[in-house]
């Protein structure tokens, strides 16, 4: 990601170039109005696009959130450090989750989100750049940890969410209903399955993405 943002927050004019990076180049003018806020699992798990210093102290107040969990991994924006001084300050847990959004889920990092969430102090919200992808994988991926259904999981990757399941995204919902298939028609346990037989290889060499669908998620719509 193209950035003009280099230093810290600590300034006035380190926190003026961020917002200028935050609202230009990382598109935050459109999440001042726009927050792509949904429940998970009300009372525990929340979800939104990258959320404004200010929006992310009103979701505190109004829903206690408690820990924040950036799925885009750290960055040198000014949206990321923005946020990240924004949940030193409220109080908020924070915790840097890399996610992919057009490649087949890595085992690794599905075990270490587990972890995340298994010793989150709650609620907890997380959020990628526009609240479609990234988070439609995290979402759908809490869903099952709590033991819910594969089909329950893919409704976190939706067109309400932004998410285009014909375009090269679409390996998210490729990934949840492989495991729908081969795990959950037999009764397996999803962690299960994903130690024992998902093979990250054999996903991408199956899915294939719709090029004019790609074309408006990557271009059009700007989604990472």
């Amino acid at each position: 990601m193209n950035s003009i943002f280099r230093g810290d927050v600590a300034t006035a004019r380190g926190r003026a170039l961020a917002w200028v990076d935050s609202l230009f180049i990382d598109h935050a003018l459109f999440r001042l109005v726009w927050s792509n806020w949904a429940a998970v699992v009300p009372g525990r798990l929340y979800r939104s696009n990258h959320p404004t210093p200010w929006g992310l102290a009103r979701a505190v107040r109004r829903y206690g959130i408690s820990t924040l969990i950036n799925l885009r991994g750290a960055t040198q924006t000014g949206s990321y450090a923005l946020s990240k001084d924004a949940a030193q300050r409220l109080g908020l847990d924070f915790h840097d989750m890399s996610l992919e959004s057009r490649g087949a889920p890595q085992k690794d990092r599905i075990y270490r989100l587990f972890d995340i969430f298994a010793g989150m102090r709650g609620p907890g919200l997380i959020h990628c750049k526009s609240g479609a992808d990234r988070e439609g994988l995290a979402a759908g991926l809490f869903v099952l940890f709590e033991g819910g259904t594969a089909a329950a999981a893919l409704r976190q990757l939706s067109l309400r969410f932004g998410h285009i399941k014909q375009a090269k995204t679409g390996i998210l919902d490729a990934f949840f209903l492989r495991y729908q298939r081969e795990g959950e028609a037999v009764g397996k346990k999803f962690l299960d399955w994903v130690r024992d037989d998902y093979d990250e290889v054999a996903l991408k060499r199956d899915f294939h993405a719709n090029g004019l669908a790609s074309f408006i998620d990557d271009w059009v719509l700007a989604h990472e």
